[in-house]
């Protein structure tokens, strides 16, 4: 049996976006800025996928901006942020539990002359409002906020947040990186007072290479890609019909029996956590099990690293991840356990286990039958 147990890294397409992206690249193949036939049949696909994304979010279809994905969406939050909004302000807050997609645009701006202040969390990976609140200022721009932790599931308090930094700092944009939320909560910018949100396709059942940024029409952000002047000059370069396509068709079947699904997810969630609990000293990282995201569940096998887990599990072929897919190859211990106060042995014992409604019951029962009798072969293995 393969049990794949690392969707937060990427997850497998729906048969329908398949079905779409084939399509667009092999029939309707035309370029959607051309005038003549071809053209407007392919930006129709675009138009719809902005049509179906802003339905979801209950905002204006041109407030949807296509973008190669995630990191893309949070660099042009963050960069085109900053640089639009300059002039009433230099400083920037961001929290230390940061996608590197955030952190590393965020180091970007410190070197350009910004101020960036890094907010703590709290023992479950949760933002502090109070360090917040003490911390935004009149002359605050920009303010970045993820809103599921992609290592442990940690949910920060969005509506809150959105409404402390408007109030504290009206001048203020605020930026949430959804990538691991959209298509698990049900999301509403304007209500939560989100002024940008990051997604990214291929987290939800889409292509790789397609995501999209939120730009309230109150927002002010810089392109940073110049050229033909394609989405109303903010993102120049034809646009991926096929990825974009894929993407519309992803949102909306993620959508779809929203809560049966997140039931589905709790459920396995519980279910692992409560097998794991039989096994001697592994502990459950981030908030209770049913606060926290309904796909992710951070866990530390003591006396066991993460790698040597990692590699042991694929033998039999369960997928998991040591971290982030983006950062698990590097040796350097996770920021985000790091901040969140755990210990060195923990973190490098740590790893992430991320479901999607394709998991089944079976599977997981798979996955705890190997972890109870991999564990103390290789606690043994690691004394000697």
């Amino acid at each position: 049996m393969e049990v794949y147990f690392d969707n937060s890294a990427t997850t497998r397409c729906y048969e329908s976006v398949k079905d779409i992206v084939v399509k667009t690249m092999t029939e309707d193949y035309g370029n959607p800025s051309a005038m003549h036939r071809k053209g407007v049949e392919a930006e129709q696909y675009v138009k719809n996928a902005a049509k179906t994304i802003a339905g979801i979010l209950k905002v204006q279809e041109k407030e949807i901006l296509f973008t190669s994905g995630g990191t893309e969406s949070n660099n042009l939050a963050l960069i085109g942020g900053a640089l639009a909004n300059k002039r009433s302000g230099n400083h920037i807050v961001t929290t230390a539990v940061e996608h590197a997609a955030v952190s590393q645009p965020a180091a970007f701006l410190q070197e350009q002359g910004f101020e960036v202040t890094y907010l703590p969390v709290d023992r479950e990976g949760r933002v502090k409002l109070e360090a917040l609140e003490a911390v935004l200022r009149p002359d605050t721009i920009l303010v970045s906020v993820m809103y599921v932790n992609n290592e442990v599931g940690s949910v920060m308090p969005m509506e809150e947040i959105g409404k402390l930094v408007h109030e504290k700092s009206p001048k203020a944009l605020f930026h949430a990186d959804a990538i691991q939320a959209f298509g698990k909560y049900r999301i509403f910018p304007k209500k939560a007072g989100i002024d940008l949100l990051s997604v990214s396709g291929h987290k939800i059942h889409g292509p790789k290479g397609a995501g999209f940024l939120y730009i309230s029409e109150k927002a002010k952000v810089q392109p940073l890609i110049l050229g033909g002047g394609q989405q109303n000059g903010m993102r120049s370069g034809t646009d991926n019909v096929p990825g974009i396509a894929g993407l519309g068709i992803a949102a909306e079947e993620s959508y779809q029996n929203l809560e049966e699904k997140n039931e589905h997810l709790y459920s396995l969630k519980e279910r692992i956590a409560g097998g794991l609990s039989e096994i001697e000293n592994i502990k459950i990282n981030g908030m209770p099990l049913r606060e926290g995201a309904p796909h992710i569940l951070s866990i530390s096998v003591m006396g066991v690293r993460s790698e040597v887990l990692l590699h042991a599990l694929e033998d039999r072929d369960i997928y998991i991840s040591a971290g982030s897919a983006c950062s698990s190859h590097k040796r350097k211990p996770s920021a985000v356990l790091t901040a969140m106060g755990m210990p060195k042995e923990q973190i490098e014992s740590t790893v992430r286990l991320s479901f999607s409604e394709e998991n089944t019951e079976e599977e997981a029962n798979y996955f705890l039958q190997a972890m109870k009798e991999l564990v103390p072969v290789l606690r043994r293995y690691s004394r000697r």
